[in-house]
């Protein structure tokens, strides 16, 4: 490894302090922000922010009893508060229930101002699928959130044109595995059913890279809509993403590298309000707050052949289209 790409690695795991916090975001009054995964670590913690800043916020979570104690939890640390909570249940491991959560969004918003997608899973053991067959980390991770997305984007889209420009925007929560361990490319697309065996961790890292090309490629493709969409490593963080490692391992993890999942929720916050981000769509936000270059053939993966990369972002995306059409 070179030292530049040394860098890269260290300065993701030991990262400076956070300069955008919630501190830095004005009054949300009338704004309406969705949050996938939001019962728990970062997407929680997110939740509690933009309502304390008066926003209404929709949180989703795959159970109706994991939704009504985060709004519990969430109005007993913010007792004052001029916004609103409301829970939609959505397992993004089953197509089905993203469809019928999506559209129960949409039946009370006729406006997103950011929609996070920050749902995401880890599996460190066997090889589960999702209800439609996929390997769950690339069926939640990948094929679930690509469906909501899409599924809601109209919607976003028509808010981009009534909300100050650049302010409406997607957020695609990645990792630093996927550059770390996916494979050279990033995915391979030969491979997405997984009749070549993968390592757990490695199928996670496809995943997230794969995340990053959906970021990348949204941007790419909702440009002229007004939409600004931020791939992004929230940070090494102590969250219930690694719920599966055994005690040793979690504990040796949490001493050397991990932070307080707030610091992934500054991750999330300088992506989704700070100015800057506005004139950088699809570009690749590292903790707390920065830009870094992508690994260099993740990057070459978001341009077309002809632009001298190798078109795979664009060839996952319509991969995950073919996977999402029956559903749209």
């Amino acid at each position: 490894m070179c030292l530049s790409r040394l860098y890269h690695h260290i300065s993701q795991a030991w990262p400076p302090r956070p300069k955008f916090t919630d501190k830095d975001i004005p009054p949300l009054d009338g704004k309406v922000y969705v949050i996938s995964g939001a019962n728990t670590g970062i997407g929680k913690i997110l939740a509690q922010i933009l309502y304390s800043k008066n926003a209404r916020v929709i949180i989703t979570a795959r159970s109706q009893e994991k939704g009504d104690k985060t709004i519990e939890d969430i109005k007993r640390e913010v007792p004052v508060s001029k916004g609103e909570l409301i829970f939609v249940r959505m397992d993004l491991a089953d197509l089905n229930q993203v469809k019928t959560a999506a559209h129960e969004i949409l039946q009370r918003e006729d406006r997103i101002n950011v929609l996070f997608n920050n749902a995401g899973v880890m599996v460190l053991k066997g090889e589960p699928k999702t209800v439609q067959g996929y390997e769950e980390q690339l069926g939640v991770n990948n094929v679930g959130t690509h469906l909501f997305t899409q599924l809601l984007a109209p919607t976003l889209v028509r808010a981009a044109q009534n909300e100050p420009a650049g302010s409406v925007r997607v957020i695609w929560v990645s990792s630093s595995g996927s550059e770390m361990q996916s494979p050279p490319g990033g995915v391979p697309m030969h491979n997405l059913d997984y009749h070549e065996k993968a390592d757990p961790f490695v199928r996670y890292a496809i995943s997230k890279a794969g995340v990053y090309y959906q970021g990348a490629e949204f941007a790419r493709r909702y440009k002229g809509a007004g939409i600004v969409s931020v791939p992004l490593h929230p940070g090494i963080l102590n969250t219930d993403l690694f719920r599966q490692a055994n005690g040793i391992q979690r504990r040796l993890f949490t001493f050397l590298f991990s932070y307080p999942p707030i610091y992934g929720a500054y991750t999330e916050i300088f992506a989704a309000f700070a100015p800057e981000v506005a004139a950088r769509s699809g570009e690749w936000v590292v903790p707390w707050g920065r830009y870094m270059d992508v690994r260099k053939d993740m990057k070459e993966a978001t341009k077309s052949k002809e632009e001298g990369g190798t078109g795979i972002a664009s060839a996952f995306w319509d991969w995950n289209e073919e996977q999402i059409r029956p559903y749209m």
